[in-house]
């Protein structure tokens, strides 16, 4: 997922930032891993850097390139029977 869309389910697109905060500072125990920027791009704050937050996409299956980036076009979840221009999110 991405942060905006992760924000978008909660009611507010424009918050991404926030939802971003949340993933920095919030509970650790939440699979964080999964959600990038909008593009696939890895997270510089994910603890330990992109390098980290590749390397535990990496162990999951999740193909990283080289300059950390994930095809989110491929890999892009939503909830089920929720289709995001339905839903006025996207």
């Amino acid at each position: 997922m991405s942060y905006g869309q992760l924000a978008a389910l909660c009611g507010n697109a424009r918050a991404a930032r926030i939802v971003g905060g949340i993933a920095h500072f919030g509970d650790s125990g939440l699979p964080w891993q999964r959600v990038v920027n909008k593009s696939g791009g890895l997270a510089a704050g994910y603890p330990g850097g992109r390098q980290a937050h590749a390397a535990h996409l990496r162990d999951e299956g999740v193909t990283v390139s080289e300059d950390f980036r994930v095809d989110i076009g491929e890999l892009l979840w939503w909830p089920p029977n929720m289709e995001p221009k339905q839903q006025g999110l996207f």
